[in-house]
């Protein structure tokens, strides 16, 4: 992957907002957004819970190309359909 700015790590923090079996959301400070990710994507030495805060490092997000893969349109497209039948 060639990206074309070099890191510009920040320092984000955030408060959990939903747990489930398998992730947790989180909502950053500041209204910089909402992610959710597996909890294999968690360190924690603690059980996790709503309401506890976190922290982490990202770095701005690239467009790599101005293609789009084909594979996951259809993917979406699958997984919108399958929830309109329900």
């Amino acid at each position: 992957m060639d990206l074309k700015y070099g890191d510009q790590v920040r320092e984000m923090q955030g408060v959990i907002v939903e747990v489930t079996d398998g992730s947790v959301a989180i909502d950053f400070k500041g209204r910089l957004g909402y992610l959710k990710i597996p909890n294999r994507m968690i360190i924690s030495d603690y059980p996790m819970k709503v309401g506890q805060e976190v922290g982490l490092y990202m770095t701005y997000v690239e467009v790599l190309s101005d293609k789009v893969n084909e594979k996951y349109i259809s993917n979406i497209e699958k997984r919108k359909e399958g929830n309109s039948n329900e």
